[in-house]
């Protein structure tokens, strides 16, 4: 493995959710633990399975792994590092402030922001930590902090001041009023994340063009804070002996155009490609093995020919239940990756030839939903609220109302502030509440919502709602966006995700924050199952009996589910589209 030769101290994983960047880090600590070095595996992942990998309850305290000599384990619990954090700034004004005060300033430390913030806090002293430093010979993150995360702790300023004087906007700032480090600790830890021969970036993806944009995304906004380099690992290849059945062959086709066209600025870096296993990498002997070729036929798990009873689930029975009304908003909503943009289109594409009305919009900068649908339909308007328009825009206005009268430090701390993750869902949302006003009169089927934190962003800090209410009172009947989302009779939410791990527990804590906000989830779809596709190969057989536990969480978790299959053909275009909703999912 290219990014195991010659490593320093600190080796970084990071990538999206779902791509194995967990198996790649357990098995790289397992590799140089096994070299004779001392080694500590550290998650900052909220969905971090390092205990269940290695069979052992870990949690927020060095664990020694048994089975190696020489390593051991500790998981950072972000939840728990965000409460913590929230609470030493609430206490202080506990009592002070009215309990609805109390509860607006918790609600808006809700977010991911804060969560990245306090984690990095948590992060920092393993960066720093001399006793530490001395124990180990490498750290190895499973799951980096973002760029934005180190850029907010390198603003320029007294945050203190900022933010006492007024001057700071709802949406990242706030998190920063709690941090009681001094800013040269901090600076200490982003200089070895800079620094090549203390720290490598490990960048992780799937053979898979959105995972790929993914980490290039990540490497140019690390580029920018001065943590430059970097390895790239392509986890889950499948392999020549997986089989010569349709779908097989088509996956590695999909995959081979994606690594033929990956990013210039991640083809100039080393790289290693994985084969996918059989079977699931949990415990030290699966991890073993990850490093070696010869997937397929030949591996032990592949010979069970399992064959999995899916439950019959098709997409088609959502589209009976809504049409109903004859009118709604849909929104399809689910991290990266998981195929919203093809569920969101193959639902409008049936409102639409059953005679309705459909506006098929996204908020998704990735999305190609022109591509996706490769035709149209009478009844059918297709459109993209712009991020990056929208994006700017607000950028715009908040600088010449906010910063208008700020400092030149003032104005560059709010113009940072503003490149963060919360400004650009909040921006988006202004326009996103448009199509939320046409759902009253026609389909309205969106491709990425807004976020349950920015829901609860702009509740929370009245950026909307609370204002329409302190501007209306009491004597006149309002309604706002939320309110509209809120409205279960007219919106209907829609969870998708994968059958493995990551993308389950990504999608279940997208429903909790979703759930704060006032919105119950309509019903949740898997996609690309490759159990649903009940495939004939010893290989795939073993893949498809890996997702049963993840089938069942989600029947035990949604309302309703429909179950998609992995097709030997992508679906594009409006046939094909149709096809998914027409068919049950052993057909299509």
């Amino acid at each position: 493995m290219k990014f195991l030769e010659n490593p320093p101290r600190f080796l970084f994983f990071t990538g999206k959710g779902g791509v194995g960047k967990t198996s790649v880090a357990g098995a790289s600590a397992i590799e140089l633990a096994e070299r004779g070095r001392r080694v500590l595996l550290v998650s900052t992942d909220p969905a971090s399975n390092i205990g269940q990998v290695f069979g052992l309850a870990i949690g927020n305290t060095v664990t020694r792994i048994g089975a190696i000599t020489g390593l051991s384990a500790l998981e950072i619990d972000p939840e728990q590092a965000a409460d913590a954090y929230r609470e030493r700034i609430i206490a202080p004004v506990r009592g002070l402030l009215p309990e609805r005060e109390i509860a607006s300033i918790a609600e808006g430390l809700s977010g991911s922001c804060t969560t990245e913030v306090a984690s990095f806090d948590e992060f920092t002293n393993l960066l720093t930590d001399e006793s530490l430093l001395a124990t180990y010979d490498h750290i190895v993150f499973d799951t980096a902090p973002t760029g934005h995360t180190i850029r907010l702790l390198q603003l320029p300023g007294s945050w203190t001041e900022f933010l006492d004087a007024g001057k700071g906007d709802p949406s990242c700032l706030g998190p920063l009023s709690g941090l009681e480090k001094h800013k040269a600790v901090y600076a200490a830890a982003v200089a070895a994340l800079a620094d090549p021969e203390r720290t490598r970036l490990v960048l992780v993806a799937r053979a898979q063009a959105s995972a790929l944009t993914e980490i290039e995304r990540t490497q140019g906004e690390l580029a920018q804070i001065g943590i430059r380099g970097g390895y790239v690992v392509i986890n889950g290849v499948l392999p020549v002996g997986a089989g010569v059945e349709p779908i097989a062959v088509a996956v590695r086709n999909r995959e081979s155009a994606a690594l033929n066209g990956i990013p210039a600025a991640l083809a100039a870096l080393p790289r290693d490609i994985l084969e996918l296993k059989a079977g699931n990498m949990m415990g030290v002997d699966a991890l073993r093995t990850l490093f070696r070729g010869g997937g397929g036929d030949s591996d032990g798990p592949a010979q069970s020919h399992t064959v999995v009873d899916v439950p019959d689930a098709p997409l088609g029975q959502f589209v009976d239940e809504l049409e109903q009304t004859g009118h709604g908003l849909i929104l399809c909503m689910g991290k990266g990756g998981v195929g919203k943009t093809t569920i969101a289109s193959a639902l409008a594409v049936a409102l639409a030839e059953r005679g309705h009305a459909v506006h098929l919009t996204t908020t998704d900068p990735a999305a190609h939903l022109v591509e996706t649908l490769h035709g149209s339909l009478p009844r059918l308007r297709v459109s993209r609220i712009d991020p990056a328009e929208a994006i700017r825009e607000y950028r715009d206005h908040v600088m010449a109302t906010k910063g208008k009268n700020l400092d030149d430090d003032g104005r560059a701390a709010l113009a940072e502030d503003l490149l963060s993750p919360c400004t650009d869902e909040v921006a988006v949302f202004r326009q996103f509440s448009q199509a939320v006003h046409e759902s009253r009169h026609e389909f309205v089927v969106v491709d990425t919502a807004p976020t349950g934190h920015t829901l609860l962003l702009l509740d929370a800090t009245g950026a909307y709602h609370r204002e329409i209410a302190r501007q209306m009172g009491e004597s006149m009947a309002f309604v706002t966006p939320l309110m509209r989302l809120q409205d279960s009779a007219l919106t209907k939410v829609l969870l998708v995700t994968l059958a493995e791990t990551t993308p389950v527990l990504e999608a279940e804590g997208l429903q909790q924050d979703l759930q704060r906000a006032g919105i119950q989830p309509w019903g949740w779809v898997v996609n690309n199952s490759i159990a649903a596709a009940h495939p004939e190969t010893p290989f795939l057989q073993a893949r498809a009996a890996s997702e049963a536990a993840q089938i069942d969480k989600v029947f035990a978790r949604a309302d309703r589910v429909a179950i998609v299959p992995l097709l030997a053909d992508e679906p594009i275009g409006v046939d094909r589209l149709a096809a998914l909703t027409a068919l049950a999912p052993s057909t299509v």
